[in-house]
C-alpha cells in the first residue's frame, strides 16, 4: 500500500447503487436498464485487518474474506491506479438485490466495490470515469450491467478499439418496471451456456431492427414497447432453465404487456406504459401465478412463490459520500 495515496484511517465512503437489468428484450450484451432498487456499502479506512458486517439478501452466503467480490473490486481499483494492496477496512453492506436472479447483484457489488476504493485515494490517484467503465466492465466481463449502474437510465454500451464505451439515454417519465421474482435461482453461467454460437441472418436482422426500436420506445414512445421487446436471440434458448419465468413471460406478452426476462433470469421484467397499465400487470401476474395449472406456477415439482414489485427507472446512478472522524 502506497500510504501517500491512501485516506487516513477514520475515513469513511458510503456508497448506494442501483440494480440493473441487461439484455433488455433483443438488447443482448448492449442494452442496460437501472432498477430502483438498492444496495448500500460502508468502507470505513481501519489500522489493519478485514472487517465485515453484511445484512439484507444473500449475506449469509457470501465469504467474509478477501475473495468477496467488492473487495476483489477494490483491489482491482488499487491495481489500475498502482496503490499496491488494499488498507485495513472495515466493510459495512446491506443488499436489497437478490442473488441469482437477474437484476444485477454482482454488477451492483463491484460498482460498488469500484467507487469506493476510488474514494479512497487521493486526487492525484484517482481514477477517471473512463478507466472506472474499464475496470468494471472486466471485473463483471460486459458493461451492460455496471452502465446503468454506475449512470442510471438507460444505457447503449458497445466496444471499440479495444475499450468499452457506454451512451446514457433518457427514458420516458411513463415508463414503470414490474419485477416478478421467483424464489429458485438460475446461474449466469448456466443461462449463457444455453445460447447458440450462430444465429441465422434473419435472427440477426430482426434483433437489430428491434433493438433499434427498443431505444426510441423507451426514451420516447412508450407505446411501442411490446413490438420493440421481441427477442429472438436469446429468450427463446434460455426457456428451459426457467420454464415458470418463461412462462409467466409469455402469458404477459399474449395479454398485450412489454414483458421479458430480466439479464439472464429467472425475474420476468414487464415494461408498463403509466400507472393503469403497471396495476393491470401486476394483477395480470397475480392472476397467472396463482393459476396451478399454469406452468408458471410450479418448477421441479415445487410451488413457485413470486414477489412482484413495481419499482422506477433511476435517472442517476450510484451515489458516493466521503466522511471523516
Amino acid at each position: 500500500m502506497n500510504e501517500q495515496v491512501v485516506a487516513a484511517p477514520g475515513t469513511s465512503v458510503s456508497v448506494r447503487v442501483p440494480g440493473s437489468t441487461g439484455n433488455v428484450g433483443p438488447g443482448f450484451d448492449t442494452l442496460g436498464l437501472a432498477l430502483g432498487y438498492y444496495d448500500e456499502l460502508t468502507v470505513t479506512r481501519i489500522e489493519s485487518g478485514l472487517e465485515f458486517e453484511l445484512t439484507g439478501e444473500g449475506s449469509e452466503n457470501v465469504p467474509q474474506t478477501a475473495d468477496h467480490l467488492v473487495v476483489r473490486s477494490m483491489q482491482a481499483v488499487f491495481d489500475a491506479a498502482g496503490a499496491g494492496s488494499l488498507p485495513g477496512l472495515r466493510l459495512k453492506a446491506h443488499n436489497q438485490i437478490p442473488h441469482g436472479r437477474g437484476m444485477g447483484s454482482s454488477a451492483s457489488a463491484v460498482v460498488a466495490g469500484v467507487l469506493a476504493a476510488n474514494a479512497l485515494l487521493s486526487d492525484t490517484a484517482r481514477l477517471d470515469d473512463r478507466t472506472i467503465l474499464q475496470v468494471c466492465s472486466q471485473l463483471e466481463g460486459h458493461p451492460d450491467n455496471v452502465a446503468p449502474t454506475l449512470y442510471g437510465g438507460l444505457t447503449v454500451s458497445f466496444e471499440q478499439n479495444g475499450e468499452f464505451v457506454s451512451v446514457p439515454v433518457h427514458v420516458h417519465e411513463n415508463v414503470i418496471p414490474i419485477v416478478a421474482i421467483p424464489d429458485f435461482e438460475v446461474a449466469t453461467s448456466v443461462a449463457r451456456g444455453l445460447l447458440p454460437d450462430t444465429v441465422s441472418h434473419r435472427t440477426a436482422a430482426v434483433t437489430a431492427g428491434r433493438a433499434a426500436l427498443l431505444v426510441e420506445a423507451l426514451s420516447n414512445r412508450p407505446e411501442y414497447l411490446l413490438p420493440a421487446t421481441f427477442d429472438l436471440l436469446h429468450q427463446p434458448y434460455r426457456a428451459q432453465a426457467m420454464g415458470p419465468s418463461f412462462e409467466l413471460m409469455t402469458q404477459l406478452r399474449e395479454r398485450g404487456f412489454a414483458a421479458l426476462i430480466s439479464g439472464a433470469g429467472p425475474t420476468v421484467l414487464t415494461l408498463a406504459n403509466g400507472p393503469e397499465a403497471a396495476e393491470q400487470v401486476v394483477a395480470a401476474i397475480d392472476e397467472i401465478t396463482a393459476d396451478a395449472d399454469s406452468a408458471a406456477h410450479t418448477h421441479n415439482s415445487e410451488d413457485v412463490s413470486w414477489r412482484v414489485m413495481a419499482l422506477r427507472v433511476p435517472a442517476e446512478g450510484a451515489k458516493v459520500g466521503v466522511s471523516t472522524q
